[in-house]
């Protein structure tokens, strides 16, 4: 499993204004155009680390995930942008942030509309939003986008929001997820039982770690950067790992929980 790749913003070239966080469209040095999510935003960091996290699974899975790339900051960029707001969150974003390839003239997807998705691709799409919790793929948000004739899967800030509150880490773990009845793919999912051996098949403990290892120290530990204290940060984002390791190696154990919650919820659609 290769490692992220760093890029640095060159341009700030538009602001996408969905939702609360303010992601962005941005030239970077390899001329490259990303989607950048802001740690100065939001949930900051965790969205951040819940992007990777989730976007790498996703991956793993065989989902299409566009490329994502941590996109390094200065704190030049845009500071004369006429948009305070602006100003103000790239200010608060210098460092390192989050950036998916842009995929230019891409449409939503709508299966009213016509656009087509393959059973086994939907069946892996509701396996892998249960797993990693994630409760923005609905009809209202459903974060998949058609690009060549192909579904892509974006927007994986919102899952893992049991990093929000680690107290609650240890149920969580065993959770049946009951927001999977509202999953926009879960009327195409019928074939749960195949995804589940071929998810099953793929992630392990490793292959988790490996994904986990992705995420940058000071997202980690944002409380501690600074502080300027290079133990104490490192200390904290390996403690963090490992209890990230932890939640999706017993997520896995228990999945035929999740599993059947999303066939029952399908079942009650039919």
């Amino acid at each position: 499993m290769s490692a992220m790749r760093t890029v640095l913003a060159t341009r700030y070239v538009l602001a996408l204004r969905e939702g609360g966080s303010m992601p962005a469209i941005v030239e970077a040095d390899d001329l490259g155009m990303y989607v950048v999510k802001f740690r100065g935003a939001g949930q900051g960091p965790l969205a951040l680390t819940a992007e990777i996290v989730a976007g790498e699974i996703g991956r793993t899975l065989g989902l299409s995930v566009p490329e994502l790339v941590l996109v390094e900051v200065d704190p030049a960029l845009g500071r004369n942008d006429p948009d305070a707001e602006i100003r103000h969150l790239l200010k608060a974003s210098v460092g390192t942030n989050v950036g998916l390839d842009y995929l230019p003239g891409s449409t939503d997807f709508n299966a009213a509309a016509g656009d087509l998705i393959s059973a086994e691709t939907a069946s892996m799409a509701v396996w892998f939003d249960s797993f990693v919790q994630n409760v923005d793929r609905t009809p209202r948000n459903p974060n998949l986008l058609m690009w060549h004739r192909e579904v892509r899967f974006i927007d994986h800030g919102a899952a893992m929001f049991f990093h929000h509150n680690w107290e609650t880490m240890p149920t969580k773990t065993q959770s049946p997820f009951a927001q999977i009845e509202h999953h926009v793919l879960l009327p195409f999912a019928s074939d749960l039982k195949t995804a589940s051996s071929r998810a099953r098949a793929v992630l392990s403990e490793d292959v988790l770690r490996a994904i986990v290892s992705m995420v940058p120290d000071a997202f980690l530990a944002a409380a501690l950067v600074e502080s300027g204290d290079a133990e104490a940060i490192k200390a904290e984002a390996t403690a963090k790992r490992e209890a990230y390791v932890r939640f999706f190696v017993e997520r896995l154990a228990h999945s035929s929980i999740f599993e059947e919650e999303a066939d029952r919820a399908r079942q009650r659609q039919l």
